[in-house]
């Protein structure tokens, strides 16, 4: 029997793991943030031993900034008013 490895995420593997996680459990904290997109992911079949905290984090980022979610952990800022 062929062991076939798991794939890796790509991004857009991530943000789908990230919806995932806030229709299962909508009030994660930012502590336990990264850990609880790694078990969805693989729960979904996806290698996550290499996905970093900084990669997790940067795609969530995004996510808020595109608008695709409301920033549900309250860490993204907003750029600030810079002529007052």
């Amino acid at each position: 029997m062929k062991y076939r490895k798991k794939p890796y995420p790509k991004n857009s593997d991530i943000a789908k793991a990230i919806l995932q996680l806030f229709s299962l459990n909508p009030l994660v904290k930012p502590e336990d943030f990264v850990d609880s997109v790694k078990s969805v992911l693989e729960m979904n079949g996806f290698y996550v031993k290499l996905v970093t905290p900084k990669r997790i984090w940067r795609t969530y980022e995004n996510m808020v900034k595109k608008g695709q979610i409301y920033d549900y952990l309250l860490v993204v800022k907003e750029k600030e008013n810079t002529f007052t």
